[in-house]
């Protein structure tokens, strides 16, 4: 990543409000961030903190209705996806902006050989004739390292394994050399020897092609060796963002504090009992008008019960939603 390279996309204050007939749900609450050219953005948190939502927001992917999507902006490349036509997000999707699913087997169309699918986006988005997209299909599936590639091609998604499956979805994703590729817990579904085989590959294609990388995960074990910055989200909103060392050596809310103490150590010595988060996540019916965590935090006090922090400024590009200060064991002045 260059410094002072200008984002390759910037977010500004990002709501997702599903319309329901039990109420409204605040499922986004002024989500604000940028990415970086080629820089790889994790983003953590239990289920239902937002994180796929916010990223599926950005490009139109929420089905509206019931959802209602607003914000300041969300610029990319000089245009803004909030305000760009649906013909400008389907132009978008796929061919400049990848998405790689969590779960490839509903995410595939069962009925079409892979080699069809990956066919498609390339002969829509860059106008490729059937043999050379053929061609580009099998360097694709080759790339992400799925051996006789041609003859795959001519293969049905159930006749992958779960891991090659995966494989194929990154394939896809990658087909028209997007500029950002969004990861949505691309490992969830794997067992741990093929979910370290895609995030060693995932590694390798983003150093290779030099795209920005948006990952989502609740894990921050994967996070932590393959992140630059992490966002850490919680009740539609991020609470904590810091370089990735810097998040892990001196967490600042005690939403990330609990979660880092959910994450085994892998260093062989014998560690306390894994800690639990007591309590459940916050249902959004509402924006929040408190702090979302307060109901399950340790050290909150009355000011968290009638405000929700802004992002204060911790330092060394590390800022935080909370007003409880672990550097001085006091509440912030602020």
């Amino acid at each position: 990543m260059a410094d002072g390279a200008a984002p390759v996309l910037h977010v500004r204050d990002l709501k997702t409000v599903f319309k329901t007939r039990s109420g409204a749900v605040h499922a986004v609450n002024s989500v604000s961030f940028s990415l970086a050219p080629g820089e790889l953005l994790g983003v953590v948190g239990e289920s239902g903190s937002g994180k796929s939502v916010t990223m599926m927001s950005l490009i139109g992917l929420v089905p509206s209705p019931p959802a209602v999507v607003t914000g300041t902006s969300v610029d990319f490349g000089g245009m803004d996806l909030l305000t760009a036509s649906e013909a400008k997000l389907r132009a978008i999707r796929g061919a400049r902006i990848g998405f790689v699913f969590q779960d490839p087997m509903t995410s595939l169309n069962p009925v079409f050989t892979v080699g069809f699918q990956l066919m498609e986006p390339l002969r829509k988005h860059m106008g490729l004739s059937k043999p050379q997209a053929r061609k580009r299909a099998a360097e694709l599936l080759d790339l992400v390292g799925i051996p006789d590639a041609h003859r795959r091609l001519k293969d049905y998604p159930h006749q992958f394994s779960g891991g090659m499956r995966q494989r194929v979805m990154i394939a896809m994703a990658l087909a028209c050399d997007p500029e950002v590729l969004i990861a949505d817990e691309p490992t969830t579904a794997l067992d741990v020897t093929i979910q370290a085989q895609i995030i060693e590959l995932m590694h390798e294609l983003r150093a290779k092609l030099g795209m920005a990388v948006i990952w989502i995960t609740h894990d921050l074990g994967v996070i932590a060796g393959i992140a630059d910055r992490v966002l850490v989200m919680y009740g539609g909103q991020i609470v904590e963002h810091a370089p990735v060392r810097e998040l892990f050596k001196n967490p600042q809310h005690p939403y990330t504090r609990a979660l880092l103490k959910t994450v085994p150590s892998v260093r062989g010595e014998r560690e306390p009992r894994l800690s639990t988060i007591e309590g459940q996540p916050p249902i959004l019916t509402a924006q929040p008008t408190i702090c979302p965590f307060a109901d399950r935090c340790p050290t909150r006090f009355n000011r968290c019960l009638t405000e929700n922090p802004q992002r204060y400024y911790a330092g060394d590009g590390h800022d935080v939603a909370c007003f409880w200060d672990f550097e001085t064991g006091t509440p912030r002045h602020v």
